[in-house]
């Protein structure tokens, strides 16, 4: 598993990829609250995660509060076909804002 950071305007874009499960979920649990802190939103890329499971959907639940608690915007974009199906078992395909494309996330959270 590998996490990316980049900063597009006030946003922080935090690219996954690989798996994430109980061994890394830690890891993208303190990336995502690291970039809540300084930043004014964050887009999580998942387009290259190939495995979820539930301890990293938590990790994605526990930021996304966490930033609307701040009053930041948060979303998920390009989400590859894994994660999307256990985010629709979960219904949190109707929580979580999802985009299409980074770019689209980028724009509309700008």
């Amino acid at each position: 598993m590998e996490i990316s950071i980049s900063q597009q305007g006030a946003l922080q874009v935090v690219a996954i990829s690989g798996e994430v499960d109980l061994s890394t979920s830690p890891k993208v649990r303190e990336a995502l609250l690291g970039c809540i802190k300084g930043a004014h939103g964050v887009v999580v890329d998942l387009s290259a995660v190939s495995y979820i499971d539930s301890s990293g959907v938590a990790s994605l639940v526990e930021a996304f509060q966490t930033a609307k608690t701040k009053g930041l915007g948060f979303a998920l974009a390009e989400v590859s076909e894994t994660p999307m199906r256990v985010l629709k078992l979960a219904r949190l395909d109707q929580v979580f804002v999802i985009y299409a494309r980074v770019d689209e996330a980028v724009t509309a959270m700008a």
